[in-house]
């Protein structure tokens, strides 16, 4: 028994219930947050839009291959028999045959064989794919934009771990539905919910690093990190779904996705207690009046520009590969690979130089790099294979 009183104080939980009010615990749920959320954003990145021209170009081909039967519409050929010269014709949509005598063969129709390249050419169907991508992917965003103001002050009054929990089963529940949907509109809803969770997540976990990290050098610090777990999950998602959606299917990397999101819920569970109903103790800021803040509208604008730079790319560009550079599945998320590297670094190194350089120029920095980026990619040209 000495033993196992031993092993059980040294356990686990043991180190979790003590420093369950530690500033460290808190940042790494925060980081898990979000690098789940963001896996999860850009895990679908590669898989989506080849695997909605998979569905699309199935359905066109069965329509095609229906309308191309020789078949009556009743299933069966129709005959008729000529008694001035003892022939006999069998008429279909599309066939006809005379026979001599009843030993002739009758003529068979040899079906071309279909196309099974990952590099479709370019037409209808495939300008219609990257109007549904860019919609899909949008209804993330758009359901966000209208979440937050409105999470702000539920955090104001109930506390941050209710929120930060709910953001968790919203995103569970989400992960689940890409795992197991098919068509388009069960897909464009799991995207949207997704909205609606990471809004709660976001919001609520970085209130809650401001509200424990008051010195303003140790804020973001911690933010920065935080912001490392983004980029984390910026990073890992594209090539993660990629290789997974070519090598073991669409649904394994959503099922992964899910096991980490219950590992994460189990740890707010266990830290955070979102059962209990915390106000803050200071008044939140009116949303009018942030929104009068100058400081604040830039801010905002800045991250709005630059991340509408990826966000372009993100629907644009793997169809864009498949229709002239007939990659594998695995290369569209690769594709991706250099601008989340960059992105991981830069959150670790301008954190820290952000408060010595000042945050005006560093943030001035990043929106010329990203103009100049944008201008190079829309400048390159590739002949069609």
């Amino acid at each position: 028994m000495g033993l196992f009183d031993a092993l059980r104080d040294f356990s686990l939980l043991t180190w979790l219930r003590e420093e369950r009010q530690s500033r460290r615990l808190i940042l790494l749920i925060v980081f898990i947050a979000l690098l789940l959320d963001n896996m999860l954003l850009t895990v679908v990145v590669p898989i989506i839009p080849s695997y909605l021209y998979s569905v699309d170009d199935e359905a066109a081909q069965s329509v095609q291959n229906h309308s191309m039967s020789p078949l009556s519409p009743s299933g069966t050929f129709q005959s008729i028999v000529s008694l001035y010269d003892n022939t006999t014709r069998l008429t279909g949509f599309s066939l006809q045959m005379s026979t001599a005598s009843p030993m002739t063969p009758a003529p068979t129709s040899v079906m071309p064989p279909q196309n099974k390249s990952d590099c479709p050419k370019a037409n209808d169907q495939l300008l219609n794919e990257n109007v549904k991508v860019g919609l899909l992917f949008a209804s993330k965003a758009t359901v966000q934009l209208i979440t937050n103001p409105f999470i702000g002050p539920l955090t104001n009054r109930i506390g941050y771990q209710i929120p930060m929990f709910a953001g968790f089963c919203i995103m569970f529940v989400s992960t689940l539905m890409f795992a197991f949907s098919s068509s388009y509109t069960l897909l464009f809803l799991a995207r949207s919910l997704q909205g609606v969770g990471s809004s709660c997540s976001s919001v609520a976990g970085m209130g809650m690093l401001a509200s424990v990290y008051t010195d303003d050098e140790e804020r973001g610090n911690a933010i920065g990190i935080a912001l490392g777990g983004l980029a984390m999950g910026v990073l890992v998602g594209p090539p993660f779904g990629s290789i997974m959606y070519e090598f073991v299917g669409k649904t394994a990397p959503f099922l992964i996705l899910a096991v980490l999101a219950v590992l994460d819920g189990a740890l707010q569970l266990f830290v955070l207690q979102p059962s209990k109903v915390e106000p803050e103790s200071q008044k939140g800021t009116s949303l009018i009046t942030l929104m009068k803040d100058p400081y604040i509208l830039i801010a905002a604008g800045s991250i709005c520009f630059a991340n509408m730079a990826i966000a372009m790319l993100e629907p644009a560009l793997p169809i864009w590969m498949m229709e002239t550079m007939c990659p594998r599945k695995w290369q569209l998320g690769v594709a991706f690979l250099p601008a989340s590297i960059s992105y991981l670094i830069g959150t670790n190194i301008f954190a820290v130089l952000a408060h010595k350089m000042g945050r005006w120029l560093c943030s001035l920095i990043g929106m010329l790099l990203v103009g100049l980026s944008i201008l190079c990619v829309s400048s390159f040209r590739l002949n069609p294979c």
